[in-house]
């Protein structure tokens, strides 16, 4: 059965849509891990610690204060 133009169409928008929208969420990701790595790093890295190790302390620290 063959697609109507609007039909068509509408597809050609929605494809565009959710491809905009990936991109944007991406985006906005990749922007706040940059933050939060700054913040941890500015803020709550101990003596020599990599920001990475920072955030597997503070993972532990908060599991540790939920129990």
């Amino acid at each position: 059965m063959a697609k109507s133009k609007l039909v068509k169409a509408n597809e050609k928008i929605a494809e565009k849509v959710t491809t905009t929208f990936g991109k944007i969420e991406d985006t906005v990701v990749v922007g706040y891990a940059k933050i939060e790595d700054a913040f941890i790093d500015r803020y709550l890295t101990k003596d020599g610690e990599s920001v990475e190790e920072a955030k597997a302390r503070l993972k532990q620290e908060q599991t540790h204060s939920n129990r």
